[in-house]
């Protein structure tokens, strides 16, 4: 029992680190808390490192898991939202309607970050857009693959990630930007990604209802760490 019950928690655990985040808010960006209602929240843009890859792993492998998993962290940050919709000013498209009107525009996973963002503000019929960006030095694990590294005894590198997240209005002006990088050890897969994400970004996002009414502004190329 005491060995199952050592697995188990080894399975569930998580462990990150990160730097310190940087942060960019546009000088005009008061003005947007009038204009913008409502996000979209997009796919995220994922690229894995393919010198790191696994053994075994092909190009059109690694092309399937930045896929699936840009749509699970833009799932995930949507029920992130969701789950404290009352703490924010303004609402969120519904991921579904988001998907199947990018698929109806041929808007695809590959070709999504080369669209102008206020384009794809309008096309969505929403104010403004969250998207985001994670790089990682390897894919996420999986339940399979952390089980046989608690097995075997070797827990292989971490992985290392830069992340950020975005806001643009519809006229595609960048309004806000959040980078934060992270380091995952055994256990970091998309949902633990997403949440140590949101749990730090959710500190500085802008919509909150306590920063309605702020009237401090950044000038334009500010950065604070």
């Amino acid at each position: 029992m005491p060995k199952i019950q050592t697995l188990s928690a080894l399975l569930m655990l998580v462990i990150f680190t990160a730097c310190g985040p940087t942060i960019y808010k546009a000088q005009n960006f008061n003005d947007s808390k009038t204009t913008v209602k409502t996000l979209a929240i997009l796919p995220f843009n994922i690229s894995i490192d393919s010198k790191r890859l696994p053994k075994g792993t092909t190009i059109e492998t690694l092309k399937e898991s930045q896929e699936k998993t840009g749509y699970d962290i833009q799932s995930n940050s949507y029920t992130w939202f969701l789950q404290r919709q009352k703490d924010y000013s303004i609402t969120f498209q519904d991921i579904d309607k988001t998907n199947a009107l990018l698929k109806k525009a041929n808007i695809t996973f590959d070709n999504i970050a080369l669209q102008d963002k206020g384009d794809i503000s309008k096309m969505l019929g929403v104010d403004g857009i969250i998207s985001g960006k994670a790089t990682m030095s390897k894919p996420m694990s999986e339940g399979g693959a952390i089980a046989a590294a608690v097995l075997l005894g070797g827990f292989g590198a971490t992985n290392k990630t830069a992340t950020s997240l975005t806001i643009h209005d519809v006229a595609g002006d960048l309004l806000w930007k959040y980078d934060y990088d992270v380091q995952g050890g055994l256990g970091s897969n998309s949902e633990s990604l997403t949440k140590t994400l949101m749990k730090n970004a959710s500190k500085k996002f802008p919509y909150t209802k306590s920063n309605t009414n702020t009237k401090t502004t950044k000038t334009k190329n500010a950065k604070t760490r």
